[in-house]
């Protein structure tokens, strides 16, 4: 069910009565976990912080999800899977999680709606840890504005875009824009790529990418969608004229600050997990989707991870040996 909490309002939640699961993060891969542990019949509750601040709540169009065959935004997308979740019993709540106990059993959730209980966790907190800096950026996030080439370029085919950024990441992203866009600016405030020397490299070899080094951008600029960037360099500026912004600055970090170290992180900071059962090296701990940085960034396989958690889960709790398929009940 759905349980509307505002920010001022904090619950106090027994813990004598814990929650089977607790599922932090309300995209895919956390709706899906909620999906598949609560038709197990685990109690199972959601802390998502806004059904809109992952990245696939600021979509606007998505054409591949399996079993969608028309158009669909992230936002209509989520609804879909959040209510399938309710109708199979999960919770669902608005909060911000802002510190937790692993260690305890049960396991400590503290947040913005009040403290949760839970014998097991799911951690889905995705990796938009970075907060837009550029004034225009967070007005035109899914409207011109994106973190995901792989996710939006094909909707720029034909047109102008820029890549702000000179990071691996960035030139990485700059390769795929490139094979549907018009014209690429690469556009980053160093003289000099910070990217490794093999990726500059292959960088420069692309026909359609026009280099903007040394140019720091100022503003995103647009009405309904964005119009342009306005880039400055030696006190000069000037607007370039795109309709797509792929903001690569400082990367996309995975969201874990409210962990305070309980969890083993990679040397990139992503949360690491057993590939095979998203297990972390806390027991009764599971982490899928965008925080675990996996190369492939998807929908998709954010639901699939969310799927596998829920069944290991479940596992965990029932003390079996093997995870049971779905399908097998």
């Amino acid at each position: 069910m759905v349980v509307p909490v505002s920010w001022g309002l904090k619950l106090e939640l027994p813990e004598s009565d814990p929650y089977d699961v607790v599922v932090i993060g309300g995209g895919p891969a956390g709706l899906t976990a909620a999906i598949y542990a609560a038709r197990a019949r685990l109690k199972t509750v959601v802390l998502d912080k806004h059904p809109k601040a992952g990245a696939l709540g600021m979509t606007n169009r998505i054409e591949n999800y399996p079993g969608i065959p028309q158009p669909i935004s992230g936002t209509a997308l989520l609804d879909i899977l959040r209510q399938q979740a309710i109708q199979f019993g999960a919770e669902y709540r608005q909060a911000q999680v802002t510190s937790v106990d692993l260690l305890k059993d049960p396991k400590e959730v503290v947040s913005s709606a009040g403290t949760f209980y839970g014998r097991t966790v799911i951690i889905a907190t995705g990796s938009m840890g970075h907060k837009p800096s550029i004034p225009g950026e967070a007005q035109f996030i899914g409207k011109g504005v994106s973190y995901c080439a792989v996710c939006d370029a094909p909707f720029f085919a034909g047109k102008d875009v820029a890549v702000i950024g000179d990071n691996d990441e960035a030139l990485e992203e700059l390769e795929f824009v490139s094979r549907f866009a018009k014209t690429v600016y690469l556009i980053s405030p160093h003289r000099t790529p910070k990217a490794t020397p093999e990726l500059v490299e292959r960088a420069k070899k692309l026909p359609n990418v026009v280099w903007r080094m040394g140019h720091r951008v100022v503003a995103i600029e647009g009405d309904e969608q964005v119009t342009g960037v306005v880039v400055e360099r030696d006190g000069q500026r000037e607007t370039v004229p795109v309709v797509g912004v792929f903001i690569y600055l400082t990367g996309t970090k995975p969201v874990t600050d409210f962990l305070n170290g309980q969890v083993e992180l990679t040397p990139e900071g992503c949360i690491k997990v057993d590939p095979t059962t998203k297990r972390t090296n806390v027991p009764g701990v599971f982490a899928i989707g965008d925080v675990t940085c996996k190369e492939i960034r998807q929908a998709v396989v954010a639901a699939a991870e969310g799927a596998i958690a829920a069944l290991e889960a479940d596992k965990f709790l029932r003390q079996r040996s093997k995870a049971r398929s779905d399908w097998a009940r």
